[in-house]
């Protein structure tokens, strides 16, 4: 109540510290969330009010606010784009970062470097901590691919494993029973697995000499010539995405437009109550005694 009055009675030059406030206080009353804490209407309220003034646009506390409430939308990407094409904390590393940690969740990893590159193009404050998440990003993706390599080995390697050491089947019975002719098993090795062999190997090199496709240019802030970096193209955003749906809420709609039913004292024909298909019994002691 203390907050709502506030609110609404704000006089000073920053209204945003008083919903900054509001919500630190919801997250802390009411840390499980929850319908009891109302923190995503907060929040929408909060965005909604303060959408207007351009000179939050660059202030961490108004872009956490809209992070969070990307965090009750149904689609956070769209918020994120939003608040890219309104220039609304750009200049920010915490917007970068969020919104990559969201695609790399996804597995849109070169998008996720993508929006890296646009904050360090941009230098988002704090730089430091842009390029650290950076390098952290690049590190998981990295070991990921590794360790996808690893799981499916290439054909090529195997086929050079099974040729390093030729040897010949071993265990094998030649003795043949009866009349029966026995033909000992086809084992190539030495210059009849080259010759048998040529084809492959002529594919193995001309699959070595094709250069390696890489999924995303890796920004180097040391050396001068680099890739460029591509710049995002910003979406004709006009409002912000609309929230979840929520619960106990009905759409506006006539009051009067059911009609009630008819009572039966209108209708004119009176109905006559049931008796009873059993008697009550009475305590003698409770019966009043007639004077």
């Amino acid at each position: 109540r203390e907050s709502e009055s506030e609110i609404r009675f704000y006089s000073g030059d920053d209204p945003l510290d008083v919903w900054d406030r509001y919500v630190k206080w919801t997250e802390q009353t009411f840390p499980q969330g929850g319908k009891e804490s109302n923190l995503a209407a907060i929040l929408e309220r909060a965005v909604k009010a303060l959408n207007e003034q351009q000179r939050y646009y660059k202030d961490p506390r108004y872009l956490s606010l809209w992070l969070k409430f990307g965090n009750y939308c149904n689609e956070p990407l769209d918020l994120y784009s939003y608040l890219h094409s309104q220039e609304i904390g750009t200049t920010l590393a915490l917007l970068y970062i969020t919104w990559a940690e969201v695609l790399e969740a996804r597995g849109s990893f070169k998008k996720a470097d993508l929006i890296f590159q646009e904050g360090l193009q941009r230098k988002a404050e704090p730089l430091d901590k842009l390029q650290s998440h950076h390098r952290q990003f690049q590190t998981r993706v990295s070991r990921q691919t590794l360790l996808g390599l690893e799981e499916t080995p290439d054909e090529n390697d195997m086929e050079l494993l099974d040729a390093a050491e030729p040897q010949r089947s071993s265990l094998a019975d030649l003795k043949g029973k009866g009349k029966k002719k026995v033909r000992a098993p086809i084992s190539r090795v030495g210059d009849a697995l080259k010759a048998t062999n040529q084809t492959r190997s002529f594919q193995a090199q001309t699959s070595q000499q094709q250069p390696d496709n890489l999924g995303f240019a890796v920004f180097d802030e040391n050396s001068a010539s680099g890739p460029e970096i591509p710049v995002l193209t910003p979406q004709p955003w006009t409002a912000p995405p609309a929230p979840r749906a929520k619960e106990n809420e009905l759409s506006a709609g006539p009051w009067n437009s059911r009609r009630r039913p008819r009572s039966s004292a209108n209708s004119g024909v009176e109905v006559p109550c049931p008796l009873p298909s059993f008697t009550p019994y009475v305590e003698e002691s409770a019966q009043q005694q007639v004077m």
